[in-house]
């Protein structure tokens, strides 16, 4: 990473730093750091926090409120749906600050839709409408905002509709050219109404994974190069600009292993104007291609907006360290934020049409509603209760390769720290400027410090 200044912050550190630690008999527990103490420079061994090396901006940390999601939110009975929410985006929550909202159905959906299913084409998108939506997912979204009134929303479709598509379904197939122009006006016709319903949709991706089709066995479509890049710079943007929308285009929206493309299309003048950045999965490739792009493109951003665990594996509540280290690289890489896949679904991983079995960040049981977290849930906490948006990441080294690490500072000029263990029982010290303290890190664990 290159830093973007080189400015050391003010920072006291002449009182103890106050952490929270989740581990197998502790979730986001209060943690006892011994205070700073005075340090030499050569002292070595020490994982160094280096204020005066600042990265990029953090966006926020959130979840994807899908149809499925959504829909078991409003099965709750309304105390209960309103208190898991405050525990979600309140300020006594998670404090989560980003989401992500699907345009159509997703596989997480309790059927397959778009906003214009006809039977013939229909260009003039006369049958469009967002009714599915107003039943339970705009009334939910409206809560989130209620609650976090500066959410940044980012909405993805998984499929345009089956007539502006070769194969004429929405499982599989791909995006007819001639289609591009309708259905840059299906944007703008979606982004006016989720407006007028009280819903600021703030970033667009043209499609969920443009470079699958998912075998035609849930709501896909295939995106070539050639024709998003097409899409965005002669359609969607000259109409979200004509529209006067300031809604964001990110380009991709899929896996890590496709840096290629996203540095090929941002190589185009007539792309780049239109585009904020690059929203990114890791289901392939290395979170380092992120940084390969940000060192070419450094105007651009990178966003991670995807990424959950299968409810079916033995750790599934208990990969916290997993979750939490794979953060760390994220931020470490120039990520802005980081979204996980499903903030709520039931105990089978569902309400759920497509092949995949992902867990939910909080689980509701289906036959006695009774909530539970799983450990991504444990891992965001770390993150997004501690490190406010706008905060700025700052360098980090460490001589210890077991415990991951990524530091950030705060806009009111405190200091956040997380580590992460996945090994065995550890001791670690930290060093800040020319203090540093010393503790013990619990076997799969994560520990979040936090000072002035």
């Amino acid at each position: 990473m290159k830093s973007l200044c080189a400015q050391v912050l003010p920072g006291t550190s002449s009182g103890p730093p106050r952490g929270w630690i989740t581990s197998s008999d502790r979730k986001y527990a209060q943690f006892s750091i011994p205070i700073w103490q005075e340090s030499s420079p050569a002292a070595g061994g020490a994982i160094e926090v280096d204020p005066s090396r600042q990265f990029q901006s953090v966006l926020g940390f959130g979840g994807a409120l899908t149809d499925a999601s959504c829909y078991l939110l409003s099965r709750l009975e309304a105390s209960v749906r309103r208190h898991l929410l405050e525990e979600l985006f309140g300020d006594g929550g998670l404090r989560l600050s980003t989401g992500r909202a699907c345009i159509g159905s997703s596989d997480y959906s309790l059927s397959t839709y778009t906003y214009d299913d006809t039977p013939s084409p229909d260009p003039g998108l006369k049958h469009f409408s967002v009714g599915h939506d107003r039943a339970y997912i705009l009334p939910v979204l409206r809560d989130a905002f209620e609650l976090c009134p500066d959410l940044f929303l980012l909405a993805t479709p998984w499929s345009p509709p089956a007539w502006m598509k070769a194969g004429d379904s929405l499982l599989g197939g791909n995006m007819r050219k001639q289609y591009f122009q309708p259905y840059a006006e299906y944007f703008v016709k979606f982004l006016k109404a989720y407006q007028a319903a009280g819903v600021k949709v703030s970033a667009i991706t043209v499609q969920n994974e443009v470079d699958t089709d998912q075998d035609g066995k849930m709501p896909a479509a295939l995106w070539g190069q050639e024709y998003e890049a097409g899409f965005i710079k002669d359609f969607l943007g000259p109409a979200l600009r004509s529209a006067s929308l300031d809604t964001q285009i990110w380009l991709l929206d899929h896996n890590f292993n496709l840096w290629g493309r996203a540095m090929d299309m941002l190589s185009d003048p007539e792309v780049y104007q239109y585009v904020d950045g690059v929203a990114w999965h890791g289901y392939a490739g290395q979170p380092d291609a992120m940084t390969k792009v940000h060192n070419a493109f450094p105007e651009k951003s990178a966003y991670w907006t995807e990424g959950g665990s299968f409810v079916t594996d033995a750790d599934f509540d208990t990969n916290w360290a997993k979750w939490s280290a794979a953060y760390a690289q994220l931020f470490r890489n120039w990520s802005r934020c980081a979204l996980a896949w499903n903030l709520v679904l039931n105990e089978k991983g569902g309400p759920n049409l497509g092949p995949f079995t992902c867990g939910g960040v909080i689980t509701v049981n289906s036959k006695t509603q009774q909530l539970s977290r799983s450990g991504l849930y444990w891992a965001l906490a770390h993150y997004a209760k501690n490190v406010r948006r706008g905060a700025r990441v700052i360098a980090t080294t460490a001589p210890d390769s077991q415990v991951e690490h990524v530091a950030f500072v705060n806009p009111d000029g405190g200091f956040v720290l997380v580590l992460t263990n996945q090994g065995a029982e550890r001791n670690v010290t930290c060093r800040f400027l020319t203090k540093s303290t010393t503790f013990t890190l619990p076997q799969n664990s994560v520990i979040t410090l936090e000072w002035a």
